[in-house]
């Protein structure tokens, strides 16, 4: 059960003989071995029982136990996995696009190599990785795939196991990180990657471009650590940042059901920090996205609607109720601006000038809108104080894959 993990001394299973395991020591000349923080902001000493003396520990990854200079990790052996043929039930289409970048998967999955897939928002990346964890576990491989977004985890649990019906799935995020059996595949948020040294045949990282992934060195050392040296790591996202650009790459420029991008439209508005525009009705259902959590409570309080964030102690129920429809408008932070699939809604983004709204994120934002076959349209609005460069490069870059679309 805990194949392939970094284990400290509290969460090793009784009665387990340690000398046949490997042990490294926590820190290393100031490193920490679990997360790779070297920022000594981040390290402090404590006085520490076993010892005696003060010793070092890490600040970074403190939430998932203390890690200290004089304590060691322990390092469970992988399982050894057999190969397993005849695991994909899924039956769609892929079109001529998403086959090339499904091709491409697989060859590097084959070739134990490494591959960014730029696919445009709705391109349909999940189908795309399907074949290549099909052709791991026939080769034996274990496969983990890894986002930023515990809401993307909960999102594409029920879609993995629906593909791989006879193959036992782990869903590891925040407060759910137990695994309690081995698994061929894991599918975890980026943080859980800290617990694996090595375990991995196939790394799958899911929105590589989105907080806090993107920025924060220990979450991509982590992915380094997590896989063993011989291994695949694909890269999936809808817009890359400049240092992912050198990486051997597959574009996907076009959604699945073949229709652009929305594209969105600019509102001027003076007061949008204080006060709200008269919106239009909307016959789809409403995303109303806001730049931080106060901002967005004021907006659900002052329309008496529901909102969702980051610190939303009944989150999960919320974005259910929206699915389900029970739910018509929703106010919502930056926490669903990737990787959620909501088939018919239309999207405006409140003061789209706010810091918070980079371009990437203005991009995935407006990309929420017309994912579905059945209504590949909506009504994405930025509303604004004034232009910025992001809400400018925003939309030159949906306008600039639309185009690279429509000449395919």
């Amino acid at each position: 059960m805990f194949s392939g993990q970094w284990l400290t001394e509290e969460e090793l299973p009784k009665n387990i003989d340690t000398s046949s395991l490997k042990q490294h020591p926590g820190i290393i000349k100031g490193r920490c071995q679990r997360c790779g923080n070297r920022k000594r902001y981040k390290l402090a000493r404590f006085p520490h029982a076993a010892c005696g003396k003060k010793c070092l520990y890490c600040r970074n990854c403190i939430q998932m136990g203390r890690i200290t200079e004089c304590q060691p990790l322990y390092q469970m052996p992988s399982s050894h996995q057999l190969p397993q043929r005849d695991t994909l039930a899924w039956r769609g289409t892929l079109t001529s696009h998403q086959q090339h970048a499904s091709d491409n998967i697989t060859e590097t999955i084959l070739q134990n190599d490494t591959l960014l897939v730029h696919a445009v928002c709705g391109a349909g990346k999940t189908e795309m990785i399907f074949s290549g964890i099909e052709q791991a576990l026939e080769d034996g491989k274990r496969v983990c795939i890894a986002t930023p977004r515990a809401d993307v985890v909960r999102e594409l649990h029920p879609r993995l196991e629906k593909a791989f019906p006879g193959i036992p799935v782990a869903c590891l995020y925040g407060g759910h990180s137990e695994q309690k059996t081995y698994t061929p595949i894991v599918l975890s948020t980026t943080h859980q990657l800290f617990r694996y040294k090595q375990a991995f045949d196939v790394l799958i990282i899911d929105e590589v471009d989105a907080f806090p992934y993107h920025n924060d060195p220990s979450l991509q050392w982590a992915t380094q650590k997590a896989a063993r040296k011989q291994s695949s790591i694909i890269y999936l996202t809808a817009t890359p940042r400049k240092q992912q650009k050198h990486l051997p790459k597959v574009f996907v420029p076009v959604r699945y059901h073949g229709h652009p991008l929305p594209v969105p439209a600019f509102h001027l508005a003076p007061r949008i920090k204080t006060k709200l525009p008269d919106f239009p009705p909307s016959k789809r259902q409403l995303l109303l996205f806001a730049p931080t959590i106060t901002r967005a409570t004021e907006i659900a309080e002052e329309l008496r609607i529901p909102v969702v964030h980051s610190e939303s102690p009944d989150r999960e129920e919320i974005i259910l109720g929206f699915r389900k429809k029970e739910i018509h408008t929703l106010v919502t932070t930056t926490i669903l601006e990737r990787g959620v699939t909501f088939p018919s809604v239309d999207v405006y983004v409140i003061d789209a000038g706010h810091e918070v709204f980079d371009e990437a994120a203005l991009v995935q934002i407006a990309g929420r809108a017309g994912r579905s076959a059945d209504d590949p349209f909506g009504d994405v609005r930025f509303y604004m104080e004034g232009k910025t460069d992001a809400i400018i490069e925003a939309r030159h870059s949906i306008n600039s894959m639309n185009k690279r679309g429509g000449e395919l």
